[in-house]
């Protein structure tokens, strides 16, 4: 394994450039064998000695989850629609990050994770290609698609594949998101079922982040997309994804923009566009502001200036921030505890277990730390540990 040598501030945009590029020359993953291949043990790690497992798997079909990759395999599936904050690249732009993901899974939770990028955007391509893969992987990742089709995507192959399947830009995104915001709470002393929490974007991970707040007990989210606050009779329409949310938040019907969603608010949760907000925004929320600001590689407000504006903790998506609120705390140990315990259904129960026990990883939060460090070696550990029976 090679190794680069990076300073921890990258020495700006034109060294991270380089270094990641270099980084990427080949791709960052490889396959390597569990063996050693010998000529003793050829015929037993190929024919004729494979022919024995074969026959076993062809008379149980189970085994194939025991005596093949599937026992320890994810695929990491993307259409390029939605990467990162860079919009619908297509597939092959999108494939680094989709290696860089795999790379995670085996660094952090020891998850053999393939990259696999498709050449369709068309929702029922999608679906069947995905269904045609369960043979070989454990597990599907699901990365990267935009919405409003992650939705029917992921639901249609919950129901239809015999494997657990999880769309880390909506799931991943809200574990975390409840995980520092359980700590952020503790160090406002304020209660989830009483606060005001603003969401500000509306695509997967908004909507799948105000969902697990509702599961987690919160009682008023208003969420805001492009067009201002979503309200169940808006003028223009919602599709059917806005409608649903619709239905379950904004329960005192707030019109309006992000600015007047604000007015005593307690919380912003930013998951839309950079540079959106600024301190005069935050001044309009209740004091002891909780700001996640979490859109990369630029905030919807940069931390000082949500601070300037009385924010009292403040998060975000970057890693030369305190409270650095990253997936990677979720995927790695949800997939492993999953693999590990033939979970074939990733529930909500699952997904609150285990931004509970990421935040309980902090066990005196304050304003600068409400969250396990990205690469904390603790977190997959005690995530998988959520699916143990």
């Amino acid at each position: 394994m090679k190794s680069i040598k990076l300073s921890k501030k990258f020495g700006g945009p034109a060294s991270r450039r380089r270094a990641a590029i270099s980084a990427s020359q080949g791709g960052k993953i490889e396959v390597n064998s569990k063996l050693k291949l010998t000529k003793e043990n050829l015929p037993v790690l190929y024919t004729p000695g494979v022919a024995e497992v074969c026959k076993a798997i062809a008379k149980n079909k189970k085994l194939s989850k025991s005596y093949t990759i599937r026992k320890n395999c994810v695929a990491v599936v993307s259409d390029g629609s939605a990467v990162l904050g860079l919009g619908n690249i297509g597939p092959e732009a999108g494939l680094p990050v989709m290696e860089g993901k795999a790379l995670l899974f085996k660094e952090l939770a020891g998850v053999d994770a393939f990259p696999i990028v498709l050449a369709t955007q068309d929702v029922e391509e999608i679906i069947r290609t995905v269904k045609y893969l369960e043979p070989t992987f454990g597990g599907i990742n699901l990365e990267d698609i935009s919405a409003p089709r992650c939705f029917e995507i992921e639901e249609r192959l919950k129901k239809e594949m015999d494997i657990p399947v999880f769309h880390d830009d909506q799931h991943g995104t809200a574990i975390v998101v409840l995980a520092g915001l359980t700590n952020a709470l503790k160090v406002v002393k304020k209660e989830i079922n009483k606060i005001k929490i603003v969401v500000s974007g509306a695509g997967a991970a908004g909507t799948a982040i105000a969902k697990l707040l509702i599961k987690a007990g919160a009682k008023n989210i208003v969420m805001v997309d492009s067009q201002g606050i979503i309200f169940k009779e808006r003028a223009g329409g919602l599709n059917g994804a806005k409608m649903e949310i619709a239905s379950i938040t904004n329960p005192h019907n707030l019109q309006g923009t992000v600015e007047d969603a604000l007015e005593q608010a307690d919380v912003f949760i930013g998951v839309s566009a950079p540079d959106i907000l600024r301190h005069i925004h935050i001044a309009k929320m209740n004091k002891d502001a909780i700001v996640f600001a979490m859109s990369n590689p630029v905030p919807e407000i940069m931390p000082e200036e949500a601070i300037k504006g009385g924010a009292k903790v403040v998060a975000t998506g970057r890693s030369d921030y305190a409270n650095q609120l990253n997936n990677v705390l979720a995927f790695p140990g949800i997939f492993r505890g999953a693999l590990d315990n033939g979970v074939k259904k990733i529930t909500d129960k699952h997904k609150l277990a285990a931004a509970q026990v990421i935040a309980g990883l902090i066990k005196k939060p304050t304003a600068d730390k409400i969250i396990p460090d990205a690469l904390d070696a603790r977190v997959a550990k005690a995530v998988s540990n959520v699916f143990k029976k």
